[in-house]
């Protein structure tokens, strides 16, 4: 746990009467190995979680390293949340050997809410059969049934898969490095426009995410306003925080389907506007 959603992973599998125990880091400090080492080394657990990049907090998290210490405690099923890192920058799950990694549409995607999306390896298939209560909508093995059966376990959101095999061809037409290429190539320019305003990431720069900027308000920016104007004068919105450290930080996103064009456009309005919203 190192932000709001993997925060929020720890409290769904409480409501749902798991015995989960959290390994808690301050928000904005990457993931730990040597601490899940420790942590697994003390037996006794099936399962662990953990967010590749934690858009709370915008820090990018050490996944790969993660799993190779969870390699060594095979008895361990490890779930990845790649929901704002997914086709933004590599999530290559097979390499990093991890068991279940879950997405969604709406992230650097860039396409509308409604689809959650994983990839399960034969592992978890095989723990999912010694489950006794997996509920059914979202049971592993009820959905590959299915699957196999050429339908779904409920009536499907069918125009957003058709949106998403557009955009797969969208994505193979730009070719998948290209498109690493563009979203760390815009994070570069979101990283200097923070520098050349006198402001800094909340995250080690090293563990920043790709694909969106968690900024800290140091020049103590009055974020709404500065937001209203935005739209108001140039048709803009940026994010005013998120949990704990709203209105602490904002958040600009360079995902999805933004190009140097109209990354550019949001900079200069931001430029255009800062000062007058900032008091130092």
């Amino acid at each position: 746990m190192s932000g709001a959603f993997s925060d929020k992973w720890y409290n769904v599998a409480q409501r749902i009467g798991l015995n989960a125990e959290p390994l808690a880091h301050e928000w904005g400090t990457p993931l730990d190995p040597e601490r899940v080492k420790a942590a697994l080394s003390q037996g006794g657990f099936d399962a662990i979680t953990m967010v590749h990049n934690e858009t709370s907090t915008g820090t990018r998290n050490p996944i790969d390293e993660i799993l190779k210490v969870v390699k060594a405690f095979p008895e361990v099923i490890s779930l990845v949340d790649t929901v704002s890192s997914f086709s933004g920058y590599p999530t290559p799950k097979d390499d990093w050997g991890a068991d279940v990694m879950i997405t969604g549409s709406q992230k650097a995607l860039a396409l509308p809410p409604g689809l959650a999306i994983a990839s399960v390896s034969e592992k978890a298939l095989k723990r999912a059969e010694t489950i006794p209560h997996r509920g059914y909508y979202f049971d592993f093995l009820e959905i590959l049934d299915n699957h196999k059966r050429s339908t779904t376990v409920a009536t499907p959101a069918i125009p957003l898969i058709y949106a998403l095999q557009d955009k797969l061809e969208e994505i193979e037409e730009e070719g998948l490095e290209a498109r690493y290429k563009r979203h760390e190539r815009l994070n570069t320019r979101m990283h200097d426009w923070v520098e050349a305003n006198g402001l800094e990431l909340f995250c080690p720069k090293d563990h920043a995410s790709k694909t969106l900027s968690c900024i800290k308000n140091t020049r103590e920016i009055d974020v709404p306003a500065l937001n209203q104007a935005l739209k108001d004068e140039y048709g803009f919105c940026i994010d005013g925080g998120y949990g704990k450290i709203k209105g602490k930080t904002f958040r600009i996103s360079n995902m999805g389907n933004e190009t140097d064009a109209s990354f550019q456009e949001l900079l200069d309005a931001l430029d255009a506007l800062i000062n007058r919203f900032a008091k130092k």
